[in-house]
């Protein structure tokens, strides 16, 4: 969860009061005997946001968010404000509960300081998403990220008996968490609407409405700041550097020549002057954008691990789920059919029941993919820990704890297991009792899943870094700098290792880190690459499938989805199978990229297929896994989950075994 960042606009606070206001905790120290700080997350003119961990729970790491009240102004007024300010946050977060809206856990004073214990988000605020990119993201993208806060805004708005208007929305109070869903931050300013009441000016510079100025709030006035936020995103102008209400002389499309008509008009009439003339609340705005584009109003935004996913995080993820039902709440959907086009089969008939042969549970949702070594199945959780597990019965073995979510599949070599940690490092595991060998630090989180060969392990780092690492001491042997994030897991070969970054290039370097050829891409390539038939074959967040020239990096063919791919792709004989965000599973020709037979979910497809025998298995963010001929697309069997499926499945010995957002790991019959 990101600081705070409200302001006044009335402008009373003297101008030294942001300089005074800050961080006053620092790492280890305990609060309540229980909150031991890890971290600041944000600072504000008011609070402060430090990460913690809660040590009444020994056995796993928990984090958790805690925003403490920082009042240094001597100014009575402006204490009493701040304390109010507090309060009614923590009153307005205690009574809901929605999935865009952080989990309160406790709340309580130490000395003349407030604090307010809230579920810990992993992920990155929409501010910085735009900040970090070159050009306007893709409107379809946007207007996810719409229908996503139009959801949560109808719930504000729906309160009874009186409606909670948000009054701070703009991208810095918007995080994408490690699922690539949308969530509030930040209720300091949020109130309680009543008509006709009158407050303190307060909110954000070019995002806060003109009645906003003179202490009016309703929800028409969220609105207005909501289109503010889709111009910001769709544009990367920043309305706090221009003239206050000065929209039409900078109209969205003649800053970004790309988006629709249709949207432009519902943005325009969201930052309308007079509230009469915007969408009078979120429900109306929502009828609007799920006009727009039926297909992305269906949809929830991508999904993967640690993009926040997380998700996104990316294998990570995008990804997300929205405000609509969760999967765990709908019920089981009958067969879709595969896409008529492309000769893809119709099935009609009924698929057999399956039946788990057992799950294990752990503490938090499991999106990577599992490894299996001598009758133990490892994976890793976004609980922090690297599970060990019988793969006949399910028992538990041992776990290991890092100190930040797993989201890396765990890579077995001799006798240790290597393991990934958004905490920044790589450990090196015992497999057979769990414990540390040794661990190497990086300079960011680690998404990329580690592939040992010969005498080094390799993977990538959100230090922008892929790393070489001695397999038996942990040394640094080196490490080449990508200009991006990795969260591509390494391909390595005698000749290369070749990876993606979220910067769109896929790289081919040698042995001693000299690049043979780079590649790139649009967008973001997370998907892991494969290699067979002399081509290295990846997916990109542009919506394409490359096949590339092993040799030279020169594209041999491009096949094209309907929405970004995360999914790594997995070949067999003359066919490459793939995931996309557009919620189907490709079946492509491995010489031309051209499409064999697709088949359709209700949710997007994040995780990487696995091929065994005449099938490929795969999951889906619909909850389900799925299992289907590999020469027709034909449904064998799907197995209903609590969560999303992101996990990638392992298969041994005839049994799938596959992770879920539900806290499970699934053995599955083939």
């Amino acid at each position: 969860m990101t600081g705070p960042s409200t302001r006044q606009l009335n402008k009373n606070e003297p101008p030294e009061q942001s300089k005074r206001s800050r961080s006053q905790l620092k790492p280890g120290d305990m609060l309540q005997n229980r909150y031991k700080i890890m971290g600041t997350l944000g600072v504000g003119g008011f609070s402060s946001v430090y990460q913690a961990r809660d040590m009444r729970f020994a056995a796993v790491t928990r984090l958790c968010a805690i925003k403490e009240m920082v009042t240094v102004s001597r100014s009575k007024a402006t204490q009493e404000l701040a304390k109010k300010t507090f309060e009614t946050e923590a009153s307005i977060l205690a009574t809901l509960e929605h999935p865009a809206i952080p989990e309160v856990f406790d709340y309580f004073s130490e000395g003349n300081s407030n604090y307010l214990v809230m579920e810990f988000i992993r992920g990155k605020d929409l501010e910085a998403v735009a900040a970090a990119r070159k050009e306007p993201g893709p409107e379809k993208e946007v207007l996810d990220w719409a229908l996503q806060l139009c959801e949560v805004m109808i719930y504000l708005h729906n309160q009874k008996p009186e409606p909670i208007v948000f009054r701070d929305l703009k991208p810095s109070n918007l995080m994408l968490d490690q699922h690539n869903r949308v969530r509030l931050i930040d209720f300091g300013i949020a109130k309680i609407f009543r008509e006709g009441a009158r407050g303190t000016m307060i909110g954000t510079e070019g995002y806060s409405p003109p009645e906003q100025y003179r202490g009016e709030s309703s929800p028409a006035g969220d609105v207005y700041a909501l289109g503010a936020t889709l111009h910001h995103l769709l544009t990367l102008r920043d309305p706090r550097l221009e003239p206050p209400f000065s929209w039409k002389e900078r109209p969205v499309q003649e800053l970004n020549s790309s988006v629709s008509n249709e949207m432009a008009s519902i943005i325009n009439r969201c930052l309308a002057y007079k509230p009469a003339d915007r969408y009078q609340n979120a429900s109306e705005l929502k009828i609007a954008l799920a006009q727009l584009n039926k297909p992305a109003a269906e949809g929830t935004g991508l999904l993967w691990p640690g993009r926040n996913s997380q998700p996104a995080a990316p294998q990570q993820a995008a990804a997300a789920a929205p405000p609509p039902a969760s999967p765990s709440d709908a019920a089981p959907q009958a067969p879709r059919p595969p896409q008529p086009s492309a000769g893809a089969p119709i099935f009609t008939g009924e698929f057999p029941t399956v039946t788990p042969i057992w799950k294990f549970k752990c503490e938090d949702e499991i999106r990577s993919k599992p490894a299996i070594s001598d009758g133990l199945v490892y994976v890793g959780a976004y609980d922090n820990n690297l599970y060990a597990i019988d793969v006949e019965n399910g028992e538990f073995r041992w776990k290991y704890p890092a100190t930040d979510g797993i989201g890396t599949a765990p890579a077995v070599h001799k006798d240790d297991v290597f393991i990934g940690s958004a905490d920044k490092h790589l450990y090196c595991i015992n497999r057979h009792n769990g414990r540390l060998r040794w661990r190497y630090q990086t300079g960011g989180a680690i998404y990329s899943s580690p592939t040992p060969y010969a005498n080094y392990v390799f993977f990538g780092s959100d230090d922008s870094h892929l790393h070489a690492v001695n397999i038996s001491t942990g040394r640094a042997i080196w490490k080449v700098n990508a200009h991006g994030n990795i969260r591509s897991s390494p391909l390595v070969t005698d000749k290369a290792i070749i990876f993606g970054t979220d910067e769109g290039y896929i790289f081919s370097i040698d042995s001693k880190s000299k690049t043979n050829w780079q590649f790139q891409a649009r967008r973001a390539v997370i998907s892991s690459p494969t290699i067979a038939e002399g081509m290295v074959f990846a997916g990109s967040m542009d919506n394409t499938v490359y096949a590339l020239d092993e040799n030279s990096g020169w594209a041999v063919w491009r096949s094209r989805t309907n929405r970004p791919i995360i999914s790594s792709p997995v070949i067999q004989d003359t066919t490459v199978f793939i995931g996309s965000a557009d919620g189907k599973l490709y079946a492509l020709d491995i010489y031309n990229g051209r499409q064999i037979w697709a088949w359709e979910t209700e949710g997007q497809v994040a995780s990487s297929p696995t091929i065994f025998e005449d099938a490929v298995y795969f999951g889906s963010t619909d909850g389900y896994v799925y299992s289907l001929s590999t020469k027709k697309g034909q449904l064998r069997w799907k197995y209903k989950t609590g969560g999303h499926v992101i996990s990638s499945p392992v298969i041994s010995n005839r049994v799938v075994y596959i992770g879920s957002s539900d806290h499970y790991l699934y053995a599955l019959p083939v």
